[in-house]
């Protein structure tokens, strides 16, 4: 049993075959999807999405690449949306300084008032953390005991895992763990208890060996869960137990899902 716990279903990639695609994770052992949306539009597309799914979560926010798009509607809007019960998160949010699809100064802005936005909702977060993991950390750093979140996408060294670790947050780990030469993330699953783990597809994007070149999907997310298994020398169904027990407890989602 696996948890991809951070995937987006909601896409257009997946417009075709998107029934499939479901019913694929489903026969490879992959009992939860959460769906991330990455703007107002794209939650709501979620948000539809856990009521055709019985297995599929939804969280919603604005990514930092469309943070430019907030005006004072937008917040309202998101707090509407998560009065759905399937709402379990809000992100992704954070800093992207590698693309700077939106200026600094107003990334920081709104990953600021997000993280207030996710405190009236009392949601655990989900981070977007690209090139950016000082000011990630300072500005995660009020969260310390707070209801915590997870890194997602990590791309920081063990070092840095520590960090937000001690923060009270988990790590997550995607499919490029499973590239010959990704030695950097297989340190961090080396290093980081399974306890602090999650795993994730990020579907369509960042698809794993050995589908690598082809479009990401849930299904994938096993193949994440084997290599965490190789690294760390135990079974793959504990990968899958553990991780998505941590995926449970973070998002406070139940045991009995279909």
């Amino acid at each position: 049993m696996f948890i991809d716990s951070h995937a987006h279903l909601e896409l257009e990639e997946y417009d075709h075959d998107r029934d499939e695609v479901v019913q694929r994770a489903k026969d490879a052992g992959v009992e939860v999807i959460i769906t991330i949306g990455i703007d107002l539009a794209d939650g709501r597309k979620a948000v539809a999405l856990t009521e055709r799914y019985d297995g599929v979560y939804a969280a919603i926010g604005v990514h930092p690449h469309d943070a430019g798009g907030i005006d004072d509607k937008t917040y309202a809007a998101l707090k509407d949306l998560a009065k759905n019960k399937k709402v379990v998160a809000y992100g992704e949010i954070g800093l992207d300084f590698y693309r700077n699809l939106s200026a600094k100064d107003i990334q920081i802005r709104r990953f600021g008032e997000q993280l207030d936005v996710a405190i009236d909702l009392d949601l655990p977060i989900i981070i977007h953390d690209r090139d950016a993991h000082e000011e990630i950390y300072n500005m995660l750093k009020p969260w310390a005991g707070k209801r915590r979140g997870v890194i997602h996408c990590f791309s920081g060294d063990a070092a840095m895992a520590k960090r937000f670790l001690d923060l009270g947050f988990y790590i997550s780990i995607p499919g490029p763990v499973t590239f010959q030469k990704a030695s950097k993330i297989q340190n961090v699953v080396r290093q980081v208890p399974l306890a602090s783990l999650l795993i994730e597809t990020d579907a369509p994007f960042l698809t794993p060996d050995p589908h690598r070149g082809k479009r990401n999907e849930p299904a994938f997310v096993v193949h994440t869960a084997k290599k965490i298994a190789e690294i760390k020398g135990i079974s793959v169904e504990e990968v899958g137990l553990v991780t998505a027990r941590n995926t449970k407890a973070l998002f406070a989602i139940p045991d009995a899902v279909s």
